[in-house]
């Protein structure tokens, strides 16, 4: 199994992914460098439904690949990284939040209903990245990553985007916070994700402080902020 390590310096995260006659799969324009017998594919003609997909998903039309034996170093990160273990299982991860993961894992994608992509203020095609299988998955963080655990006597609900991912079987739903229409007015919330289902949750309760500083200044806080282009 290809080996994914989490490095901190000079305030930033990077991962390093070593490999052993293996394959991995990487973001798009994630890489920084690599060192040993690696071979990379990429394919040159995407088709035209993946096209549309990955479009629409916002997110890259083709995640090339990396074979071989040696080392491969992903670009650095204000944010952070936090590495998924899948053990046959699907997730459903928020847009930005794919970072790599081994070749063994499937990477699809997953649409939302229509109606929970417009109150979700996605508009009317959500599309996000799925992953399956069994293998090691990094998601890319914008802080310390928490986990929650739901059963069908508990939900999650939260006020803005702090899931970046979610086990298929649990529910993505936008209501007001309270039962009373006026009561969205008094609270101070218009609105709630919530989340709903058996199932695991993967959050952010708060994000780096140097990716807060960095995000606020650039006006957009939705991705990781990557310190190299």
């Amino acid at each position: 199994m290809a080996e994914f390590k989490v490095h901190e310096l000079e305030g930033t995260r990077y991962v390093d992914v070593h490999l052993d006659h293996e394959l991995v799969r990487v973001e798009s324009g994630a890489l920084s460098y690599y060192s040993g017998d690696i071979q990379v594919h990429s394919q040159l003609i995407p088709s035209l439904g993946g096209f549309l997909k990955s479009l629409l998903a916002d997110e890259a039309i083709y995640r090339p690949t990396y074979t071989g034996t040696g080392v491969i170093t992903l670009e650095s990160s204000l944010g952070g990284f936090h590495v998924l273990d899948l053990a046959g299982e699907s997730w459903i991860l928020e847009r930005g939040a794919y970072w790599a993961s081994e070749g063994s894992v499937e990477v699809g994608f997953y649409r939302e209903r229509v109606m929970t992509g417009v109150w979700a203020g996605e508009g009317p095609v959500y599309l996000l990245t799925r992953v399956r299988g069994n293998g090691k998955v990094v998601l890319a963080t914008k802080g310390p990553v928490e986990e929650v655990v739901l059963n069908a006597s508990n939900h999650l609900a939260t006020e803005g985007k702090y899931v970046i991912a979610r086990t298929g079987d649990v529910r993505f739903s936008v209501r007001r916070p309270t039962k009373n229409f006026f009561g969205r007015f008094t609270s101070g919330e218009s609105f709630v994700r919530v989340y709903e289902g058996t199932g695991r949750v993967l959050l952010n309760p708060a994000p780096y402080w140097r990716y807060r500083m960095f995000t606020e200044r650039a006006g957009n806080t939705d991705l990781p902020a990557q310190t190299t282009s």
